[in-house]
């Protein structure tokens, strides 16, 4: 451990401080931001992985934040990773089909480590991804069968009703 102080000259006397009696590095990490974030769509999923140092991945935990990319990080999905692996995979469900997302991760070490402890790491640089294309109703199909089952047989029941009244009026 380290002894940190503050020393100086305060009104014309000399003084020290003491700041942190028992200053431990090793409980103040700011670990660096993980580098090289990738994203891959296979199968409906959506996997997201990234480096960190080898000596630090058995005791790292990562928080990933996505959105779609036209909006802003405050509105932004975060996703804890329960495990020491540099990776997230999300389920296709969770993202509209043919939307473009925008992800970024970062570190601290595990709150299981009794050795060190550390605040979160600065946001990692980003990757971009599409959604997958995640089985629905377009716009076009549901315009399309929404003629065809509502429209047509509304506008044919109405032409009858029109048909028999004007025929029985005759009469």
């Amino acid at each position: 451990g380290y002894r940190v102080s503050l020393q100086g000259n305060f009104f014309g006397q000399n003084h020290t401080y003491i700041i942190f009696p028992e200053y431990s590095p090793c409980k103040h990490i700011k670990p660096d931001p993980p580098s090289n974030i990738q994203s891959n769509i296979t199968g409906g999923k959506c996997q997201i992985w990234w480096s960190v140092p080898w000596y630090l991945s058995e005791i790292l935990q990562y928080e990933l934040q996505y959105k779609e990319y036209s909006m802003p990080w405050e509105t932004a999905l975060n996703k804890t990773s329960s495990v020491s692996q540099p990776q997230i995979e999300i389920e296709g469900i969770e993202f509209r089909s043919g939307v473009t997302y925008i992800a970024r991760v970062r570190c601290k070490v595990s709150e299981a480590e009794d050795s060190y402890s550390s605040q979160w790491s600065e946001w990692s640089h980003t990757t971009v991804f599409q959604g997958p294309g995640v089985p629905e109703l377009s716009e076009k199909i549901l315009n399309t069968r929404t003629v065809q089952f509502l429209i047509i047989p509304l506008s044919f029941g109405t032409f009858l009703y029109l048909f028999w009244n004007c025929k029985l009026s005759s009469k």
